[in-house]
């Protein structure tokens, strides 16, 4: 079984690029960085992970998650080894993501949205804070553009 469940901040802005041809396919790279639950002295305590999400799951990305954004993402580990020009073997791992999820807490998206970054992206219409707890309240319509309906 290959699984793996991450929950970070994306790094910078998720990339999108749609392939070539008759039945053209989007594709997001993006990048998190997933705190370490327990880490040495002297050590990194973030990790940072290179992400790729295809079709409905790279548009949702891009249309809903910036640079900062909390994600929730199960996918798959997918080894990317290849021998460069000089010969050498190069050796990288990238997660396939099959789901994506918002892992925003509320206090952090208040925030962001106080000082006009919006956690939906550019246009969207922002969430409506709930009283006194952690979870957002999704704006009506807006599942209408969510793939996993």
């Amino acid at each position: 079984m290959n699984k793996v469940i991450l929950m970070g901040n994306l790094t910078r802005d998720p990339e999108i690029r749609y392939s070539q041809g008759e039945n053209s396919l989007a594709i997001a790279r993006f990048s998190i960085a997933v705190n370490r639950r327990f880490a040495r002295q002297g050590d990194t305590d973030v990790d940072f992970f290179n992400c790729t999400a295809f079709g409905r799951q790279a548009e949702f990305v891009e249309k809903y998650f910036h640079q900062g954004s909390r994600m929730l993402l199960s996918g798959r580990v997918q080894n990317d080894n290849y021998t460069n020009k000089n010969g050498e073997k190069v050796y990288s791992v990238q997660i396939i993501a099959e789901e994506v999820e918002f892992a925003e807490r509320k206090s952090t998206a208040d925030s962001n949205a106080a000082a006009g970054q919006g956690g939906f992206g550019g246009g969207a219409p922002q969430p409506n804070a709930a009283a006194n707890d952690d979870f957002m309240n999704i704006p009506d319509g807006i599942e209408d553009g969510l793939p996993f309906n």
